[in-house]
């Protein structure tokens, strides 16, 4: 009987052990996502930044690339999400919270196409500080609280300067905000896997 009980503590002590595991490693944020955002914004805004500064037009829309982006985005979240057995409560929050800025950023896209307003990039900045403050807070990861707030900053002072230096700040925004902490998290969730293997 004392045997049987050991026995079943053990196994219970193990099965604890694994669900605390499983939930750390649903938790630990790759930081692909961050670092792909991050370089995308940094090359339309430099590249949109080089049209205005040297006059010349690639012939499209470098921004569509963004939603040439969320395509393999979407892909890469369904396939995760199949994988895990559980959805914590502060990544369904997550989920949330930038589904409404993937809403927001389109509706604002959608508005400038048919209104002309230079100070349009201030919004768009001040957009992107939002969700990657809230992020940044919720999971105690200063680098995304230091970016977003990096946004806001940028977003006034973007406000009293022209079109081709808010391109600049935009790229900047996007440097400090996803790319910056998306490498931070890559390398972190690489030692954790190194730790594991």
């Amino acid at each position: 009987m004392e045997a049987e009980n050991q026995l079943t503590e053990q196994e219970s002590l193990k099965l604890i052990n694994e669900m605390i595991s499983k939930a750390k490693k649903s938790y630990v944020t790759k930081g692909i996502a961050s670092m792909v955002w991050g370089g995308l914004i940094i090359i339309c805004s430099i590249l949109t930044w080089a049209q205005i500064q040297f006059r010349f037009y690639l012939g499209f829309d470098i921004w569509l690339l963004v939603l040439a982006a969320v395509i393999p985005q979407v892909f890469f979240s369904i396939k995760e999400k199949r994988q895990k057995n559980f959805v914590g409560h502060d990544e369904q929050t997550m989920n949330y919270l930038w589904s409404s800025f993937g809403i927001c950023i389109f509706i604002l896209s959608f508005y400038t196409r048919y209104n002309e307003n230079n100070s349009v990039t201030s919004l768009y900045m001040m957009l992107y500080g939002i969700p990657t403050f809230m992020t940044g807070g919720i999971f105690k990861f200063r680098p995304m609280i230091m970016g977003g707030l990096i946004c806001w900053i940028l977003s006034v002072i973007s406000i009293f300067t022209p079109v081709s230096v808010n391109m600049l700040f935009t790229a900047a925004c996007g440097l400090f905000a996803w790319l910056i902490p998306g490498i931070i998290l890559w390398i972190r969730y690489q030692k954790q896997e190194g730790y594991h293997v």
